[in-house]
């Protein structure tokens, strides 16, 4: 078998706007949701590369910078008929070396766990990916001086350090125009931000996502976050990307969203040091007193 890196049948290149419709029709391929707007928004945070044959486009990748150390992966498709060839290690190859030496953080499928092992990402988490259409939340009681808000243009800064001390990832560059597709609602005690939760339309429905609160005995503000969308679209497909270890499965699954994947998330330091020693690998500089009960994406995290 021919390897794909110098195989002339087969060329790699930069992610570009132009892509975005041959990009989509890819995903669509393996029943990714996707939208072209989901494809935009990739392409303008984040760093993709394309493999090509005879004109036409089969693999993509994108990554995503976050400060000088710290990277994310996601987007990871390779045409079926194309499978089995190298052009996923390529792929992975072009993105790496544009990352240099951060510290990256993916979620691998079943399938895309061999490659990532054997590119040197270690297992340290999992995230449930759920879904439904029928849910009638009961109201979640919030404590005393605690009230959900919408968002306003001068929570920004607010928003950006939560969601960074959350995830642990400088999220200055992709909050704001995530912020341009979402609708938000925060979580306010007395004039102070503790939380907020976006909401916006994604593949075939609606995802919720990224979920920030703190860390708050039995997730109440959490829910509180997500409640407040389940309760204003009763019947529309809703999303929500839950990592494990915050307890909001049983809760979820309660409310009528059903777990419909589960994929593992995988981690490869820029230097060598194990998994054990970080609790949250790819987020080690994560706040214990906040959680990121949600995720914005698979891809970012």
């Amino acid at each position: 078998m021919s390897d794909p890196s110098t195989d002339a049948r087969f060329t790699y290149r930069r992610l570009t706007a132009d892509d975005i419709p041959a990009a989509q029709r890819l995903s669509a391929a393996i029943g990714w949701p996707h939208r072209r707007e989901e494809w935009r928004f990739s392409a303008r945070t984040g760093i993709g590369f394309v493999a090509e044959t005879a004109g036409a486009l089969v693999g993509t990748v994108v990554c995503w910078k976050f400060g000088a150390d710290q990277a994310t992966l996601g987007m990871l498709i390779v045409a079926p008929e194309h499978r089995g060839r190298g052009i996923g290690r390529t792929l992975l190859s072009h993105a790496l070396d544009e990352l240099g030496k951060r510290d990256i953080t993916l979620y691998a499928t079943e399938a895309g766990q061999p490659l990532c092992d054997a590119l040197g990402f270690e297992r340290c988490g999992a995230l449930d990916q759920m879904q439904g259409a029928a849910f009638r939340p009961p109201l979640v009681a919030l404590p005393a001086n605690e009230r959900l808000r919408p968002l306003g243009a001068s929570d920004m800064q607010q928003l950006v350090a939560l969601a960074s001390r959350a995830s642990g990832l400088d999220r200055s560059h992709v909050l704001p125009p995530l912020l341009d597709l979402a609708d938000g609602i925060a979580l306010d005690r007395d004039g102070e931000l503790l939380g907020f939760s976006l909401f916006r339309r994604f593949g075939r429905g609606f995802v919720i996502g990224p979920v920030v609160a703190s860390a708050f005995p039995d997730a109440v503000h959490a829910k509180a976050l997500i409640r407040h969308w389940l309760a204003l679209n009763e019947g529309a497909l809703v999303r929500i990307d839950v990592p494990h270890g915050h307890g909001l499965r049983a809760w979820l699954a309660g409310l009528g969203l059903a777990s419909s994947e589960t994929v593992v998330k995988m981690w490869r330091p820029a230097s060598r040091r194990p998994v054990a020693v970080q609790a949250h690998a790819g987020s080690n500089r994560a706040d214990g007193s906040l959680h990121q009960y949600a995720v914005i994406t698979q891809s970012l995290t």
